[in-house]
């Protein structure tokens, strides 16, 4: 091999060393951004954090209240009879469908045809106490112990607007559905359907520590001041029929 190729031959070698070492050098800044994704404030609270903190707070909150619980089912049937436990599927996580459960707050009058007469007409004021003092929700701890829910997260909505949302809206299934959420503390029921979604997206993308227990605290104050009950169209809340897509 003479001089002249020895020399090309080398300038070849260099020419691919340096692609090998800009190659590695670009997956190793892709894999760094992705672990700094991964293991983002936000994404360690929210995948190791969050879930033993919501079981421990849902195990606490079931013993210290089960006088409180014991009492309002003993009432609910001696008021409203049986069953004392409202229990309705909702979409969950990921849209994964679980059974919620609730104290019941309303009768079961039917009309001549057998149709269940409208909310306002089978909600009875001590249902309506119960969901202003948020009584008829403490049975839904027992879904955030099992997993099904959170404490925080965008409310649990019924299976049958699933196919009205639209792509933005859908998201505020990509985490579990909570107790409480953004949107019960900036209006809960005297708000949009569209702002609702609009505080539940803004949740998913900002889940925190901090933002959790901001929203726990707010919760306790709306509960008691009993803000945003109603819509004030409706006794609970105007039914979804979907948005703009």
């Amino acid at each position: 091999m003479n001089k002249r190729e020895c020399i090309l031959r080398n300038r070849k070698k260099q020419r691919l060393n340096i692609k090998k070492a800009s190659a590695h050098a670009d997956r190793r800044k892709l894999r760094k951004k992705k672990e700094g994704i991964k293991r983002s404030p936000q994404h360690i609270y929210e995948n190791y954090i969050k879930r033993p903190q919501d079981f421990c707070l849902s195990l606490g909150a079931i013993l210290i209240l089960s006088p409180v619980m014991a009492a309002t089912a003993v009432l609910v049937r001696t008021k409203l009879g049986t069953p004392v436990i409202f229990c309705q599927e909702r979409p969950g996580k990921d849209e994964k469908i679980f059974k919620m459960y609730k104290f019941r707050t309303m009768t079961e009058e039917k009309d001549a045809d057998g149709n269940l007469l409208p909310d306002e007409k089978r909600l009875t004021p001590f249902g309506k106490l119960l969901r202003s003092t948020s009584l008829d929700e403490l049975p839904e701890l027992f879904n955030i112990l099992k997993g099904d829910m959170a404490i925080v997260g965008p409310r649990p909505l019924l299976v049958q607007y699933l196919p009205l949302y639209n792509e933005h809206q859908r998201r505020r299934h990509e985490v579990r559905p909570g107790f409480t959420g953004l949107a019960q503390v900036n209006g809960r029921n005297a708000i949009t359907w569209e702002q609702k979604f609009e505080y539940d997206v803004e949740y998913v993308d900002s889940i925190s520590f901090k933002k959790d227990w901001e929203i726990i605290f707010k919760t306790i104050k709306t509960v008691l001041t009993r803000e945003g009950i109603s819509s004030g169209t409706s006794a609970t809340m105007e039914v979804f029929t979907g948005s703009g897509k």
